[in-house]
């Protein structure tokens, strides 16, 4: 099931979504490792004159990045988007993705993310000006239209091969839906039947099954993995094992979790520092946690820990209980 963005082969048909504050180069090496055939970085703002703060900073390190290193670029101005695109492409980044996907309020009071999709001739103008600034691959990522009225994914889609996008994910609710409401995955199927790029459907695939039922139903080349991956990054095994086995792979063991999460906390420290990396690391814990589906009071036990040994020590502990 391997496809081409460009001249990279992706031989998994599983990929990590974008997601701010989670997917972080220690996160994406992580799901990368648990066979992710690509993961994406962190959405980065287009406008160059703000990536001098330290959050910019960590998103912006692309050269220890597993390959083909894609980083996701945000924002409504062309010439700026371009820039963007072209300050990553020196920094390291071999795929440019574009996010017209994003429902967060921040990003749509700027007019971009998803609240791009209303104005199509913008988006045309947005996507040839970046394909046209890089020699790298652009891919780009959307939602199935703006609300339930206006569903322009097919147009979009369309536009998007027209202008060079080489790829093209689609998140199977609309602008409007955010995360909430059923995802749909008709119009997915409808873009994959009129382009003839990559496609991704992303959207509440939570486990092996979903997966296997979204690539059928929609025909799409690839699944997008985003919030379920979030203290499970070993779902995209299990996604490969059954799409390739149509078995179920055994769970991961407790003392295999172990390491997992250990392995993950210290590479955050290492990533971040101390200070920052305890802080992201009780995140990432909680999610684990949730998929341990835990309801002991270790949770506040840990997010009270300021010192990075001890909050390996006190993992170590609670695996061992």
């Amino acid at each position: 099931m391997a496809f081409n963005i460009g001249n990279y082969s992706i031989e998994k048909p599983v990929i990590l979504a974008p997601m701010a504050g989670v997917t972080d180069l220690p996160f994406r090496r992580l799901c990368h490792q648990h066979g992710a055939g690509l993961v994406v970085s962190e959405m980065v703002t287009s406008d160059v004159r703000l990536w001098d703060t330290n959050k910019s900073r960590m998103r912006l390190v692309h050269d220890a990045e597993v390959s083909p290193r894609s980083v996701q670029i945000a924002g409504a101005d062309p010439e700026m988007m371009a820039q963007a695109a072209q300050q990553n492409v020196m920094l390291g980044a071999q795929i440019i993705d574009i996010n017209m996907g994003c429902p967060a309020k921040k990003v749509l009071n700027k007019a971009a993310g998803s609240a791009l999709l209303r104005d199509e001739a913008l988006v045309r103008k947005i996507l040839e000006s970046v394909v046209s600034s890089v020699d790298v691959p652009v891919t780009l990522k959307i939602r199935t239209g703006w609300s339930e009225d206006e569903r322009n994914g097919l147009n979009v889609a369309r536009i998007a091969e027209q202008s060079g996008i080489q790829a093209l994910a689609v998140h199977g609710r609309t602008r409007a839906c955010k995360f909430k409401g059923k995802v749909e995955y008709d119009t997915i199927a409808k873009i994959k039947q009129s382009i003839a790029i990559p496609v991704f459907a992303n959207g509440d695939i939570h486990d092996a099954q979903s997966a296997k039922h979204v690539l059928d139903y929609t025909g799409a080349d690839a699944v997008m993995i985003g919030r379920a991956a979030q203290g499970k990054p070993w779902i995209f095994q299990e996604i490969n094992h059954y799409l390739e086995h149509n078995e179920q792979l055994l769970a991961p063991t407790k003392e295999e979790i172990r390491d997992i999460v250990l392995n993950h906390v210290k590479a955050l420290h290492n990533f971040y520092g101390c200070y920052m990396g305890i802080r992201i690391a009780r995140k990432h814990v909680g999610w684990y946690l949730q998929t341990l589906a835990d309801t002991t009071p270790f949770r506040s036990q840990f997010n009270r820990i300021e010192d990075a040994q001890e909050q390996l020590d006190l993992l170590n502990e609670f695996f061992v209980s």
